[in-house]
């Protein structure tokens, strides 16, 4: 990198734009701007682990009693082991999948002048567009621009939504949030908790779609889709299209998670994590750029980051004992990302703030 080369100037520059990197990709360059680029040892991670995240089959486990003892405890070997699991059978249509992920392709492969009225960086927003939530503060910038929608529990006006997804996002948001209140219904139960545990403490209450789209890289082998990292949230279900990219930490080893088709992956988030004082595990995770793209995935965030709610969420009492003292004292949702996304994706655990 040169001597005489302005990092803070090119980030500001690429911000005050408000293309993304869709625009770069559109404006034909054929080489990085240098705050994309990763160290060498960070993009390329081979996969070195044998093993695969568990698939959970949710199938009749709303009418079938030995069929969800069984998904429970397979949800509770996944939670306290990988972190990370897929679900399957779990009653989504796969046209309905089809259309969304089609959905936030189009806009983001819509003219700029389409994109840039969504364009901000204010988190308060209920529908923006912008690239890289952490753009001023990590190290390293990820090859990626993001659809953001807060769905729940206020969901925004159908005239606040793009075209290109207005239509099926609504129908997508509530069977996602069907299927979270199950998740966390399930993962309740495994833990030994009444069935309406997480859901009493309104783990299911918010919910923000982040559509991403990661665009063909000129350098693949220089930048990442997303850096290492864990979510700030209580679960994720993820869609993600056929592409492939995700890689999640397990036994200090990058284990791939390839896409199979009409499953959704599901990750604990670090504030499960917290509630439940390390039983459940929120485990690091990232994007690789794969050549072949563009990568288009939704991440739906169980959170109720912008709702101004004073709950405090610390570990459950009915979860504590001599033998295991709480780990981590109390913060509310908005404080705890308001920490993450001050601090950014920089390698460390927002977990690390709030142990005792």
């Amino acid at each position: 990198m040169s001597a005489t080369y302005d990092r803070a100037s090119a980030i500001k520059a690429f911000d005050e734009s408000k293309t993304g990197v869709k625009g770069l990709v559109d404006a034909g360059v054929d080489e990085l701007p240098a705050f994309f680029v990763a160290p060498p040892t960070q993009v390329d991670p081979k996969s070195t682990s044998n093993h695969q995240i568990p698939i959970v089959n949710l199938k009749d486990v709303q009418a079938d009693e030995s069929r969800r003892k069984q998904a429970v405890e397979e949800l509770m070997h996944a939670a306290m082991t990988y972190g990370f699991f897929q679900v399957v059978n779990h009653g989504i249509a796969g046209d309905l999948l089809g259309a969304m992920l089609r959905g936030v392709t189009q806009f983001h492969e819509e003219p700029i002048e389409v994109k840039k009225q969504y364009y901000t960086r204010d988190m308060r927003k209920k529908v923006r567009f912008c690239s890289n939530f952490d753009l001023y503060v990590s190290p390293v910038a990820n090859w990626r621009d993001t659809l953001s929608c807060i769905m729940a529990p206020e969901p925004p006006r159908s005239e606040e939504l793009p075209d290109a997804c207005r239509d099926v996002i609504y129908q997508f948001a509530n069977h996602i949030q069907s299927l979270g209140t199950l998740l966390l219904e399930l993962l309740s139960e495994a833990l030994g908790l009444h069935s309406d545990h997480f859901i009493q403490m309104e783990c299911d209450k918010g919910l923000v779609v982040l559509g991403q789209y990661y665009p063909t890289c000129p350098q693949p082998n220089l930048a990442l889709g997303a850096s290492k990292h864990s979510d700030p949230d209580f679960i994720t279900i993820l869609l993600q299209d056929q592409i492939g990219g995700l890689q999640v930490m397990h036994q200090n080893q990058w284990l791939d998670v390839p896409p199979s088709t009409g499953a959704l992956v599901v990750n604990i988030g670090d504030l499960l994590q917290l509630i439940t004082n390390d039983k459940f595990k929120s485990v690091e995770h990232q994007v690789l750029i794969k050549k072949g793209g563009p990568r288009t995935s939704l991440a739906c965030f169980f959170t109720t980051q912008v709702w101004p709610s004073t709950k405090l969420y610390g570990p459950i009492k009915e979860l504590l004992s001599i033998e295991n003292p709480p780990l981590y004292r109390e913060v509310t949702v908005r404080d705890y990302h308001t920490y993450y996304y001050n601090k950014g994706i920089d390698g460390r655990s927002a977990l690390d703030n709030y142990k005792l």
